[in-house]
């Protein structure tokens, strides 16, 4: 089946150092420019059935990797026959995107639902969104394994737009994060560098978490919180 071209979005992401005004609100806005086209009209059913497809894919990928994987497999698994699921995708690869951007959906609504956009003080809120962070990643640690070891099977296309994401709300809400409290702790071009450095450190448990499976969950997360913080020059609280 021929897969059509998609149009990445001509949208400029805004400047990355304005302080606390990003919101995650925001990011999730940015997010859902991205799509995958689909034969089917009704944009919610498609965002439901592409869903659909992610949840039955994921439980085929976190077991055989992205290339084993079959598309029949991944049909069966989310209860569609192929002629089905091709209204909503036109290839494998589709289905790597969509799993990539269901990751940032994850952590965004994750961080939404912890009440983080509400927290005023910097501080407080670089702590509870850490904390947050290396928590859900424990929880959701195949999806994050899945989504950094397989990245390098990304068509060019896709990877251009997973790339841009991160670039629009991970980096960027980190960016702005560090930003927002850091003015007199880092020299501003080490803000850019921080971010991207946390943001990795973040999804260690996920990537390295073998290492240290005999240590306690909360140990995991306090140390990881305080680790992070003064490594930007904040004392944990």
């Amino acid at each position: 089946m021929t897969t059509r071209r998609r149009k990445v979005p001509h949208k400029s992401s805004p400047p990355l150092a304005r302080g606390s005004a990003f919101k995650l609100k925001e990011a999730k806005q940015i997010l859902s420019q991205y799509s995958i086209p689909s034969s089917a009209k009704k944009p919610q059913a498609v965002l439901k059935k592409q869903n659909q497809i992610v949840q039955g894919a994921c439980q085929v990928f976190f077991r055989k990797g992205f290339h084993r994987a079959s598309i029949r497999e991944i049909a069966l698994a989310c209860g569609m026959s192929m002629g089905q699921m091709y209204h909503y995708i036109s290839s494998k690869d589709d289905i790597l995107f969509l799993v990539h951007k269901h990751m940032h959906e994850v952590w965004i609504n994750h961080l939404i639902s912890a009440g983080i956009d509400e927290i005023e003080d910097p501080a407080l809120r670089f702590k509870n969104v850490t904390r947050a962070m290396v928590d859900l990643i424990i929880q959701h640690r195949k999806l994050f394994q899945f989504v950094y070891t397989e990245s390098r099977h990304l068509a060019k296309r896709h990877l251009k737009m997973v790339l841009d994401i991160d670039e629009k709300t991970t980096l960027r809400f980190w960016h702005e994060l560090i930003a927002d409290f850091g003015k007199n702790r880092l020299p501003k071009n080490q803000i850019r560098l921080a971010a991207s450095v946390i943001a990795f450190l973040n999804v260690f448990e996920a990537l390295r978490g073998w290492t240290v499976k005999d240590i306690d969950r909360e140990v995991i997360v306090n140390f990881m919180t305080d680790f992070s913080m003064r490594g930007i020059g904040l004392n944990a609280l």
